[in-house]
């Protein structure tokens, strides 16, 4: 069975864990070593007991414990060779970078997972679709616009965790400067409620049963405005519609074919 549960969903750190009965993948780590303990703990892990990091992209909030995490444990981790250049120098030493090109796709014990490139202001970004037993997770975070390989790669997916960023009426009228709203808006930003909502009526079908709405903004949208919209998009198909925790631990969600 392949499960997921988020560990934190904001700009104070960002980090997935996906997981099946053999393997424990965590995707980024944004998080102090003592907050990842506290967080793996409530689904009864420990640092020691996972197998791999995946990275999606080298923003801080994405990698601020990468570095403590791989020494104190010695645990393998993946991203592509242009992220590990442009790692923050805070982060310190990464002992076992195994790098991999965005495109790549490996497997851990059961879970398959493949990597594609997204559109985002960082080096060579990524995100990964995971499966096991025949259940697809999509991973849909962290850039600006939606290609045609994109959605090729989260169709057909059980579930879809997605950011669902901002509120474009919120952004414009809310406490951002000019600069900052134009590169959250731009192609190599973040997506709005509404480019979620198209996104998702692109991806709709029969076998698509949970969409977790993620890295949803406290100062530019309301987690009940991001899910309503999605709902629309989505009505009429059988789907559990949530949106994530920012600073806590979401539920423990499982996947099925």
């Amino acid at each position: 069975m392949l499960r997921f549960v988020l560990l934190g969903s904001s700009s104070s750190g960002n980090g997935l864990l996906v997981f099946n009965e053999n393997t424990r993948l965590l995707i980024d780590n944004g998080f102090s070593y003592k907050r990842l303990t506290m967080a793996l703990g409530q689904v009864g892990m420990t640092p020691e007991m996972l197998d791999a990091v995946l990275v999606t992209h080298e923003h801080t909030d994405h990698v601020r414990g990468l570095g403590v995490l791989a020494r104190r444990v010695n645990i393998p981790v993946f991203m592509t060779p242009a992220c590990a250049d442009a790692l923050p120098a805070s982060i310190g030493t990464v002992p076992t970078i195994t790098h991999f090109e965005s495109g790549d796709a490996f497997s851990f014990d059961g879970l398959h997972v493949t990597s594609f490139a997204v559109s985002h202001d960082a080096a060579d970004p990524v995100n990964f679709v995971v499966q096991s037993n025949g259940a697809s997770l999509g991973l849909a975070t962290d850039f600006g616009h939606c290609s045609q390989l994109i959605r090729a790669r989260l169709t057909g997916a059980n579930a879809l965790v997605i950011e669902s960023n901002y509120c474009p009426d919120m952004l414009r009228k809310g406490p951002y400067p000019p600069k900052i709203q134009q590169r959250i808006r731009s192609r190599t930003g973040h997506l709005s409620n509404l480019d979620v909502q198209t996104l998702l009526q692109q991806l709709r079908h029969d076998a698509l049963r949970l969409v977790v709405l993620a890295h949803i903004s406290r100062d530019n949208n309301h987690p009940e405005l991001a899910c309503s919209l999605a709902r629309a998009a989505l009505d009429g198909c059988p789907v559990q519609i949530v949106s994530a925790p920012s600073d806590t631990v979401s539920p423990v969600f499982e996947v099925h074919p």
